[in-house]
């Protein structure tokens, strides 16, 4: 029987180069919640958030518009499943100029 977890993965001063929130360990799956990404700039930022599996970028939001002082919640509702090695990452459009966070069940 799988063991239950709740928990949350953050990036500070997310940028141009993708900050990974987590990857999935071995032999667990991770039902991602709530993926929040928030714009600490004074000017409107984009972001991507997608998940690397095998290689291959999948994308959840892509150059997704975080306007200034706003947040975007680019998972809400429909939880996507990670598994095992794939990793979940977010990036935008200017060097240090977001916060991320998630909100994820893992089942190990």
């Amino acid at each position: 029987m799988p063991i239950y977890t709740n928990t949350s993965y953050a990036a500070k001063n997310v940028g141009t180069s993708a900050s990974t929130l987590t990857t999935v360990a071995a032999s667990t799956t991770a039902a991602i919640a709530s993926l929040i990404v928030t714009n600490t700039t004074s000017s409107p930022i984009t972001t991507s958030v997608y998940f690397t599996r095998s290689g291959v970028d999948y994308y959840i939001a892509y150059q997704s518009t975080v306007p200034v002082g706003g947040s975007l919640e680019c998972i809400q509702g429909n939880r996507p499943v990670l598994i095992a090695s794939d990793a979940l990452k977010v990036l935008t459009s200017v060097a240090s100029s977001a916060d991320a966070i998630a909100s994820v069940l893992l089942a190990a």
